[in-house]
């Protein structure tokens, strides 16, 4: 009897083929999912988790796994502050703005309470005043403590007042702006042609008494004339002519001294 020949399976799998362009379309099909994702990302987010990673700062928050072969020169770095960043110390980030404007305002309210005492106590109040204003403290001279009529030489009688204010400012860095006015009857003569060069004489003598007996630096002063045009009261009596005629000196605030 013949014996029968049995038939093998010769099942080898999926072709080789096969296997590449699986792994290829999975590969296609993770690339779009990934981009499906990243077309939901919240835009603003994303750019600030990059500028985080970015910022190599961030890096500092976590101690190396690694160990140093220097620990302790690294020890005396983060003491010093070499190795310190915003993120760990915010404090060194303080805005200071608001306390400096109150220590500022604090200062020139104290200076005007010594100037209110000083005219107090000299019996100064009819013939100079002082204001606090935007611009800061505004000290008004009538004419007669300072100059005789028509001239631009301080006298002496005002020169007590000017030196005290002198000593109040060398404690104090703001810029001092001196204005000069007059009335608005005309001055005709050969040193003051009109009332603009008497009133810029008397503010620029203003200053240079100051500067001359204590030798501020001179960058902090500004002098202004103003003539007749700027009047506290309308120039129609001999009372408001002598109102009209006077030197301001304004010591300004520290955040408008640029534009003195």
């Amino acid at each position: 009897m013949k014996r029968r020949d049995i038939r093998r399976s010769n099942d080898k799998g999926a072709p080789k083929w096969m296997v590449t362009y699986s792994d290829m379309v999975t590969l296609i099909l993770v690339f779009f999912i990934l981009l499906f994702s990243m077309s939901q990302i919240d835009s603003v987010k994303f750019e600030a988790i990059s500028e985080s990673f970015r910022n190599r700062m961030i890096f500092e928050f976590y101690p190396s796994p690694v160990p140093m072969e220097n620990p302790t020169e690294h020890t005396r770095d983060e003491e010093s502050g070499k190795n310190s960043n915003e993120f760990e110390n915010p404090t060194q980030l303080e805005n200071n703005t608001d306390e400096d404007d109150i220590t500022e305002q604090d200062t020139l309210d104290n200076l005007m309470e010594n100037i209110q005492q000083y005219l107090e106590e000299h019996e100064l109040t009819n013939e100079i005043s002082a204001n606090r204003t935007d611009q800061g403290v505004v000290l008004v001279l009538q004419e007669s403590v300072l100059f005789d009529s028509g001239e631009a030489e301080i006298l002496e009688k005002g020169e007590p007042f000017l030196t005290k204010i002198a000593s109040m400012l060398e404690s104090l860095p703001n810029n001092v702006k001196v204005e000069g006015h007059t009335d608005d009857r005309p001055i005709d003569n050969y040193r003051y042609p009109s009332n603009w060069e008497l009133s810029g004489a008397r503010a620029s003598s203003v200053i240079r008494y100051l500067i001359d007996e204590n030798e501020f630096d001179e960058s902090r002063f500004s002098s202004v004339g103003y003539g007749d045009t700027r009047p506290l009261v309308p120039n129609t009596n001999e009372e408001n002519w002598a109102k009209n005629r006077r030197v301001e000196i304004v010591i300004l605030e520290e955040s408008q001294g640029d534009d003195a």
